[in-house]
């Protein structure tokens, strides 16, 4: 595998989705000249676990999209990592779980709507996310932005933020507040990422 180092600029990331590509939009939002220089990176493959809106959005801004249904084998997953000079992973609303090729352990990403370890796991995606806060009676919600490892939200933090549950809040528009604050995070942790300047194989 091509050794490429995280302070090669710009970095080049793979991003997987399942969904509506709202992430993916974002992060190359904050690459663009509107991004202010906030994430000094490229995109040079998405991966859909299905044909969806995320990956339409992908080919309509000119990327390279691979749809690759089911788990990933990690050798595969490596493969298609490594084909296209991919240093670092981010999860975009991917549903699977990551096989993580040996190469790639700390270096796969992902944000996740609710501050972790709370509200995490299998199935905890989406509006069921904030129903879960809401119906837990939680005050406090927010993102997390961490690196993954064979598991399903789990892995080290890279960092949070908050905001209040509103007492009349509905998962709708608890997810809409949370979201917003999903825009700076992921952005600002990747950049704190790609900032340590490892090699690809740690």
């Amino acid at each position: 595998m091509n050794d490429a180092v995280a302070t090669d600029r710009p970095a080049k990331l793979a991003v997987m989705l399942s969904g509506s590509g709202r992430t993916l939009l974002n992060l190359l939002d904050a690459m663009g000249t509107t991004g202010a220089g906030r994430l000094d990176a490229s995109v040079p493959l998405v991966i859909a676990s299905r044909e969806c809106l995320g990956a339409e959005r992908a080919r309509q801004r000119g990327l390279r999209t691979i749809v690759e249904p089911g788990e990933i084998p990690a050798d595969r997953l490596d493969e298609l990592l490594d084909a296209h000079g991919v240093g670092w992973v981010a999860l975009a609303g991917y549903l699977l779980l990551v096989n993580i090729p040996p190469r790639f352990e700390g270096r796969v990403v992902n944000i996740h709507p609710a501050l972790l370890p709370g509200f995490g796991g299998a199935g905890m995606y989406g509006l069921r996310v904030h129903r879960a806060v809401i119906d837990a009676g939680e005050t406090e919600s927010g993102c997390t932005v961490h690196l993954c490892d064979n598991r399903y939200d789990a892995g080290p933090i890279i960092l949070q933020k908050t905001c209040p549950v509103e007492p009349d809040d509905t998962p709708e528009t608890l997810a809409a507040r949370v979201f917003e604050l999903e825009c700076t995070a992921y952005p600002e942790a990747l950049q704190l990422l790609f900032a340590r300047g490892v090699s690809i194989n740690g």
